[in-house]
């Protein structure tokens, strides 16, 4: 378990980075998009690139802090899912139409408790060989949701539609028709992304140099990402409530 004294402030600042990138990235979509300003930007080649490179930071660290707290992480993985159904009842009230259902809250807190059943068997895999195989896995499945596998046009193959139909797949990168969710993040392919993460931590703790660099602090950013949750929570209802003032 990571402690006070070697907690590792760069990660914490790496994870604030993200998290400003988050906030500004919500601020305009609301503006853009909810307050319908340029229904176009979200659907830009650079706006998507952003949102993937904020997203893949908050669950590649995730993955990569699993094993500072065992002890705690039932409990943080209880916790994430309880805010992340919060988070699906304040979209569902407050917007509909941007309503949130399995969003990244909810993926982190699920990938957390999946991680406890398969200690034993990660383990056993060599960490290159894991993060190795998880990220060619993670590519391979990245359109899952859409019906099929494969890494662009190579090695594409149809997933039955059978698993589509079935409503409670819909978590693990099933949707079922009609489905939507302003922020979705199955368990597959993201799982394969935060397990990178959690096999890159194995491969990070024996280089006594990276845990000396790991311990620098970056201003702002590491005193923002060890407040990653609470700010994730209520960024939103202040960006709407600002939008609601700026553009009446």
């Amino acid at each position: 378990m990571q402690t006070q004294e070697t907690r590792y402030f760069l990660v914490d600042g790496i994870r604030g980075f993200a998290v400003v990138n988050m906030v500004l990235f919500h601020f305009l979509y609301d503006v853009f998009i909810i307050y319908e300003k340029n229904p176009l930007w979200y659907h830009l080649p650079k706006v998507y690139f952003w949102q993937q490179m904020i997203c893949w930071i908050f669950i590649f660290i995730s993955g990569f802090v699993w094993t500072w707290a065992v002890d705690r992480n039932l409990w943080r993985g209880i916790l994430l899912n309880v805010y992340g159904l919060l988070l699906s009842f304040f979209t569902l009230t407050v917007i509909p139409t941007e309503a949130i259902w399995f969003g990244i809250l909810n993926f982190i807190g699920c990938a957390v408790l999946f991680l406890f059943p398969l200690q034993k068997i990660l383990k056993k895999v060599s960490p290159i060989w894991g993060i190795m195989g998880c990220f060619f896995l993670f590519f391979l499945s990245r359109q899952i949701q859409y019906g099929y596998l494969g890494i662009g046009d190579f090695m594409q193959m149809q997933v039955p539609k059978f698993f589509y139909s079935i409503k409670v797949l819909t978590p693990f990168g099933f949707p079922f028709p009609g489905f939507y969710s302003s922020d979705y993040f199955p368990i597959f392919p993201w799982i394969f992304l935060y397990l990178c993460g959690y096999f890159f931590y194995k491969i990070f703790i024996r280089y006594p140099l990276w845990k000396k660099i790991a311990c620098c602090k970056i201003p702002f950013l590491s005193a923002i990402g060890k407040r990653s949750i609470w700010i994730y929570l209520f960024h939103q209802p202040v960006c709407i409530l600002l939008c609601s003032v700026l553009l009446k």
